[in-house]
């Protein structure tokens, strides 16, 4: 805590963002950059349902507002697609043709229960020359395997569900780029063989607090607006290895909005901080930085990188 009783910059503090969000000096964040949990199975969303996800975001969001400089920013990262279970949905039925091990068709298994009424399923698998299961498939259209009795999982957009919170906590969206990944999808749960497209890219929602915005294209130069200062997209490659985190994200991304939406000086806040990446792009451009997170260790590690930095800036000058 500084003198004035709120907390100070350029620290990293463990605990929940919530809580600390309202010990940060009113109108004192020029811009908070972060990227939430995702909610698809990081181990630190163990336990996490989507009403505690929804919570959590809905209440970090408005707990921003004090906290925002009048014409300040508040920028999401985060995924296109959100991924729970759903007990009320319906199950997909997915006949896909060309997984198939067993070349058996759902025609054969109806021709056959037609030629001989009295089959079960046993007695069919018999003889097709397959498994009980494979009937059993074919027959109910269950092509799941292993997970036939657990809830259907619902994709659902997180866009739309991020900016009816700001808007809530009194932000307006202000603005959006979408970040393209390269390919690192090889391991995504979304490569599949349903329709369904791998994830390739994420959004950038940036939030405006009323107030007068000061606009300096100076900020950037000229080939830097014409290349990503006014562009859309952004293709930055993402992290080869999440071998210190595993959440990372590139450091360009957190530098580009630093670089537009703030001033030498200002301060940058990081809520979900994880491996520092934020605070080192507000420290290479001149920011002060303040970063929460609710895991020990990645406080440790964050700091453990500012300090690096620090030292790396401070031979360099």
């Amino acid at each position: 805590m500084s003198e004035t009783g709120f907390l100070s910059p350029n620290r990293i503090y463990e605990g929940d963002a919530r809580k600390l969000l309202w010990s940060v000096a009113p109108e004192s964040v020029a811009l908070s950059f972060w990227s939430p949990p995702y909610f698809v199975g990081k181990s630190y969303e163990t336990g996490m349902d989507f009403a505690d996800w929804r919570d959590l975001l809905s209440e970090t969001i408005e707990n921003h507002y004090p906290a925002i400089v009048p014409g300040g920013f508040l920028s999401i990262n985060i995924a296109d697609i959100l991924a729970f279970e759903d007990p009320d949905m319906p199950r997909i039925q997915a006949d896909n043709i060309n997984s198939k091990k067993v070349k058996i068709t759902r025609e054969q298994v109806l021709a056959a229960q037609r030629d001989n009424p009295g089959f079960d399923k046993y007695q069919l698998a018999a003889l097709l020359g397959c498994s009980e299961q494979t009937i059993d498939r074919r027959l109910k259209h269950n092509n799941v395997r292993g997970g036939k009795y657990s809830p259907q999982t619902r994709v659902q957009l997180t866009a739309g569900l991020i900016e009816e919170w700001a808007s809530n906590a009194g932000f307006y969206l202000y603005d959006r780029r979408v970040w393209v990944k390269d390919p690192c999808w090889e391991n995504s749960r979304w490569h599949s063989l349903s329709y369904r497209s791998v994830d390739e890219w994420e959004h950038l929602l940036i939030f405006w607090k009323p107030g007068i915005t000061v606009v300096d294209r100076n900020r950037l130069n000229a080939d830097e607006w014409s290349e990503w200062g006014s562009r859309g997209v952004w293709e930055i490659a993402s992290v080869r290895s999440n071998s210190m985190h595993e959440s990372q994200f590139p450091m360009e991304l957190p530098r580009r909005m630093i670089r537009m939406l703030t001033e030498p000086d200002d301060l940058v806040l990081d809520c979900f901080v994880g491996s520092g990446t934020t605070a080192l792009a507000a420290i290479q451009e001149g920011r002060q930085f303040m970063g929460f997170d609710i895991n020990p260790d990645s406080v440790r590690l964050a700091e453990s990188r500012i300090e690096q930095t620090l030292a790396t800036t401070r031979m360099l000058l």
